[in-house]
């Protein structure tokens, strides 16, 4: 019998595959980055796939693979990449890896905050630049975190962390979420404000939304010049959850203090005006990227695969509904 194919987009992953190699035919995409018709060639006749967020899988590369299909693992906790309505009305299983990226992801929020406040970039550069020369009192001042006000949009997994690492740096935080969630407040000590609210009072806003279309630019002009003026944006979910159009002016402008910015509306094609605003600091969406995080994240996408092309429901099965209907079929 001839094994099921797996296709797999980045050579990266290869070196996590060993148990997926002794069972299936794992095809591994060899370069850094694939294109569409290489993706497009490469899903031919495949069972599953595993995908990063920089790919599209849509109804096209499902098209491609055809009724082989049954699951695409991605390997990320976000899959705003994949076609989740279109893969269900064709019984494929999409998963993703929650739950592993929680620390490292709220700890790049407290380390973009660290960096603007305290302007340690602004440091290293001057340095750099020959112009340090001894210790002056009022040398590059930066901002305190005790009793400053963290604002976090999105109360997930990663929002409730960053809240718990915020409260113990000594910032009083506030949240808003589609739905209170009492308890929490309670525990820590955190408060619920409507997303205007948080934003006027906030002196640090943190967005730890998922993109969706309700999501979409819900940070722009409007939402920007409602913040202080000596406030941090910091986005650590998906660059277009901000208009980043509005930001570079928010920015240029002074409407708001700064912002720290892992991910971008297109980042194979970030704007030049980022890279001339000295209160910004930039990092290459790579909030997830420790060895802890990446380690759990390839565990997770293995068991996915391996769940479903055995016939269990996989733990981390985003699309539920196309389960219930295989079990009846």
């Amino acid at each position: 019998m001839d094994k099921k194919k797996i296709f797999v987009t980045h050579v990266f992953l290869d070196k996590y595959l060993k148990e997926l190699k002794e069972k299936y035919e794992v095809v591994v995409w060899q370069k850094k980055d694939i294109s569409r018709e290489d993706l497009l060639r490469g899903v031919k006749g495949a069972a599953g796939i595993i995908s990063l967020l920089t790919e599209k899988i849509d109804v096209e590369v499902m098209e491609a693979a055809g009724p082989s299909l049954k699951v695409v693992s991605n390997y990320a906790v976000g899959f705003d990449n994949i076609d989740v309505a279109e893969a269900t009305k064709r019984g494929i299983c999409v998963t993703n890896t929650p739950g592993v990226l929680t620390e490292a992801v709220a700890e790049e929020v407290i380390a973009l905050i660290l960096a603007l406040f305290r302007r340690i970039v602004e440091g290293d550069r001057f340095i750099r630049a020959g112009k340090y020369k001894g210790w002056e009192p009022d040398l590059l001042l930066g901002t305190g975190l005790k009793d400053k006000i963290m604002g976090i949009v999105g109360l997930g997994r990663i929002g409730r962390w960053t809240a718990r690492m915020a409260g113990a740096l000594g910032m009083k935080v506030i949240y808003f979420n589609r739905h209170r969630d009492e308890e929490f407040e309670e525990e820590y000590s955190v408060v619920y404000h409507t997303l205007d609210q948080l934003l006027e009072l906030a002196d640090v806003v943190s967005l730890s939304v998922p993109l969706t279309e309700e999501t979409r630019h819900m940070i722009g002009e409007r939402e920007l010049k409602l913040m202080k003026p000596t406030a941090l944006l910091i986005n650590t979910a998906r660059g277009a959850v901000v208009d980043e159009k509005a930001l570079i002016i928010a920015l240029k402008e002074r409407w708001i203090a700064g912002a720290g910015l892992d991910v971008f509306e297109d980042e194979s094609k970030i704007p030049n005006e980022f890279y001339d605003l000295p209160n910004t600091v930039l990092t290459p969406h790579t909030a997830s990227a420790t060895v802890e995080a990446r380690l759990a994240m390839a565990r997770i996408v293995t068991d996915n695969m391996n769940d479903t092309l055995e016939g269990r429901q996989p733990k981390c099965l985003i699309n539920t509904d196309v389960w219930k209907v295989n079990e009846k079929n």
